[in-house]
């Protein structure tokens, strides 16, 4: 079965510790790139109470076989009690990008 390639979202409380996720993703390979977006507006219910928090967004490009390490790292370097973790497939792209991808995520 093929490796494909897989697009992880996180939110962060801000820059500062989107960076320090995305960089920490990145040297234990297990994402090949992170793109930290700012300017995110969450609005969710928590513990009853509905927030509206600025954010933002980390896109973190990985493989499939990669995800419960990745996730498992989050899960401890996250300083939300329940940060969002969700897993995009990837269907398409440039063969040299994808190469480079699981070049960069090889355990």
């Amino acid at each position: 079965m093929e490796d494909r390639a897989i697009l992880v979202l996180c939110t962060a409380p801000d820059e500062t510790v989107g960076a320090e996720l995305a960089r920490g993703l990145v040297e234990a390979r297990l994402a090949a790139c992170v793109n930290l977006i700012p300017g995110v507006r969450s609005f969710y219910t928590w513990q009853g109470k509905l927030e509206d928090d600025n954010e933002v967004q980390l896109f973190v490009k990985t493989r499939e076989s990669r995800f419960d390490a990745v996730n498992d790292w989050l899960q401890n370097a996250h300083p939300y009690d329940v940060p969002e973790v969700l897993a995009l497939p990837i269907t398409a792209g440039a063969g040299s990008y994808l190469k480079w991808l699981r070049e960069q995520t090889t355990e």
